[in-house]
C-alpha cells in the first residue's frame, strides 16, 4: 500500500492518488482551513461598495469631484508601481487608498497636489513600513495630514454643490508651484463650520442627501451608511468599531447639546456631518491598523468618537476625524496588549500561578 511519511492511507482513500494525499497532508502553520475570500476579493469588493458614495459627490460638484479622485488615485499606483512589491497592485490596496484620500479633499482641489498626497500615502504611509500588513497609520488619512499641512489654503477651501456637471473648475487644473490656486466657483461653508464659528445650523436632510458644501465624502450621508452596512453584511468589516465610534459621538454631542443647546449641535447632526460617517466605516475599521480583540474594538472606536467631539466642540478646527483616527492608530498597540485574551492552562494576569509540590 502506498504510503506518506511512513504511515498507511486510510481505508476509505479510494482511488485517490498519492499526489492527491499529499495536497491533503500538507504540514503549514495556522490557518489550515482557508476561506476563499481572499485578500484582493475583499479590496475590490470594499472598492465596489464606494462607487455610489463616489457617483454621489460627482452628482453633487459635477466631473470635477471625479477628476480628483481620479488623481488621488494616480498617485498612489504611481509610488505602488514603482517601489512596491511585485505584484502589489493587484490587491486593490493602492486602489483604496486613492479613492478614500480623494473622498476627503474638496471639489476644486488642485489635481496635482491630490497626486502629491496619494504618493506621499503610499510612499510614507506604506511602502516605508514594508507593503501591505505592516503600516500602523492609515496611508490615506496620512496622505490627507501632509496635505493639511502643507497646502491648508486649498484644502479648505470648498464650493457649493450644484452647477453644469460638465463644469471644470480652474483651481482643480492649477499648475504645479506656479499659481496659487483659485476657486472660481460659489464658495460655501461647510456645516461644520457654520455651526463652530456661526452657531449656524443645517438642516438634517440636507446632512443625509448630500446637498451640502464640504468634501466630498461628507456628503450623502445615508449613502455611506448604506455602504458600510453592506460591508458589515459581507462581514469585511467589524460592526463594533464603527458602532463604538458613532455611538460615543452620539454620546458626548447629546450630553453637550443638552448642557448648552444654542452652542452645541446635538447627536444626529454630530454623526451625519463632517467625514465622521466615512471615517467609522472605511478608516477607523482598516484590519491592518485596528485592534485584533472585541474589547479592544470597543475602546478604539469609544476613543475616536470622543475625541472627534472634543476636537469639533473645543479644539481649534470645525473637524477632527483625521486626528482623531491617525491617534487612535497610535493606541493600537498598547490595546492589543491590554486586551489580549489569557491563554489557556495559564493563570490570569497579576496572579502567581501555584505549582503543587
Amino acid at each position: 500500500m502506498s504510503t506518506i511519511f511512513d504511515r498507511p492511507l486510510p481505508e476509505d482513500a479510494g482511488d485517490t492518488t498519492e499526489a492527491e494525499a499529499e495536497d491533503r497532508l500538507v504540514i503549514a502553520a495556522a490557518p489550515h482551513i482557508k476561506s476563499r475570500e481572499t485578500t484582493t476579493t475583499i479590496m475590490w469588493t470594499v472598492i465596489a461598495s464606494m462607487v455610489p458614495i463616489v457617483a454621489a459627490s460627482a452628482y453633487f460638484f459635477g466631473i470635477s469631484a471625479l477628476l480628483v479622485v481620479v488623481a488621488a488615485t494616480m498617485g498612489c499606483i504611481a509610488v505602488e508601481k514603482a517601489f512596491g512589491k511585485p505584484g502589489a497592485l493587484r490587491d486593490g490596496s493602492a486602489v483604496i487608498t486613492g479613492i478614500l484620500l480623494g473622498l476627503c479633499l474638496p471639489p476644486a482641489f488642485p489635481l496635482w497636489m491630490a497626486a502629491l498626497g496619494g504618493a506621499f500615502g503610499i510612499a510614507i504611509g506604506k511602502t516605508l513600513f514594508g507593503g501591505l500588513g505592516q503600516n500602523p497609520f492609515n496611508p490615506a488619512l496620512l496622505g490627507r495630514a501632509f496635505l493639511q499641512g502643507s497646502m491648508p489654503t486649498a484644502i479648505t477651501s470648498f464650493t457649493a454643490p450644484g452647477g453644469h456637471f460638465w463644469t471644470i473648475h480652474r483651481s482643480t487644473l492649477a499648475w504645479p508651484f506656479m499659481q496659487v490656486p483659485k476657486v472660481d466657483a460659489i464658495t460655501s461653508a461647510t456645516p461644520l463650520g457654520l455651526m463652530k464659528f456661526d452657531h449656524a445650523g443645517t438642516p438634517l436632510l440636507n446632512l443625509m442627501l448630500g446637498s451640502t458644501g464640504g468634501s466630498l465624502g461628507e456628503t450623502a450621508g445615508l449613502v455611506i451608511l448604506a455602504c458600510g452596512l453592506f460591508l458589515i453584511w459581507k462581514g469585511y468589516v467589524n460592526w463594533r468599531i464603527p458602532a463604538a465610534m458613532l455611538g460615543a459621538a452620539a454620546l458626548f454631542a447629546a450630553l453637550a447639546h443638552g448642557a448648552v443647546p444654542a452652542r452645541y449641535p446635538g447627536a444626529l447632526f454630530t454623526v451625519f456631518s463632517g467625514g465622521i460617517m466615512l471615517g467609522a466605516f472605511y478608516m477607523a475599521t482598516d484590519p491592518v491598523t485596528a485592534p485584533v480583540t472585541n474589547p479592544g474594538r470597543w475602546i478604539f472606536g469609544a476613543g475616536i468618537g470622543a475625541l472627534v467631539v472634543l476636537i469639533r466642540f473645543w479644539g481649534g478646527l470645525p473637524e477632527g476625524v483625521m486626528y482623531a483616527i491617525l491617534l487612535g492608530n497610535c493606541m493600537v498597540p498598547f490595546i492589543n496588549r491590554a486586551t489580549q485574551p489569557r491563554v489557556f492552562g495559564t493563570a490570569a494576569r497579576g496572579r502567581r500561578q501555584e505549582v503543587a509540590p
